[in-house]
């Protein structure tokens, strides 16, 4: 496997003209996981916003919190789109994501998230390590 230099943290951010594209569509009015977030923020515990914005951790145990928390948002009549790396083949996926979600779509080619790489550098041209695709789960209204 090619080092590129990419630790496998948390810490990696949607870049701002994916997030931007998908505000226009979306209009989201929360986001749980942000990238300048306040000391002691908790996006797993407080309630989430009416069209919600999810670019959890990427760690096993975070991701599935944070998207089963999505769903029980949607139970709630609140409406999430998650950008999660393409693991069709999980429990999460078959068992959680498949059955709520309203919409899946894959993104073609890999995005270039935004983090400091092992060398304490900030970069924003790093690939992720992962294809991606957007989880949609609408509420009925």
């Amino acid at each position: 496997m090619k080092n590129r230099n990419v630790e496998a943290g948390d810490e990696w951010y949607t870049p701002p003209e994916l997030y931007n594209q998908l505000d226009q569509e979306f209009k989201f009015d929360f986001d749980p996981c942000p990238a300048n977030r306040p000391e002691g923020w908790d996006g797993l515990g407080m309630d989430w916003g009416t069209m919600n914005y999810v670019n959890p951790p990427y760690s096993r145990k975070l991701k599935e919190a944070f998207v089963k928390k999505g769903i029980q948002e949607l139970r709630k009549g609140k409406s999430s789109v998650f950008l999660l790396p393409v693991s069709t083949s999980t429990v999460l996926f078959h068992d959680y994501i498949k059955p709520n979600a309203t919409e899946i779509r894959f993104i073609r080619g890999r995005i270039k998230f935004i983090g400091v790489n092992t060398k304490g550098e900030k970069v924003t041209n790093m690939c992720g390590m992962h294809d991606s695709m957007l989880v949609i789960f609408k509420a009925v209204k």
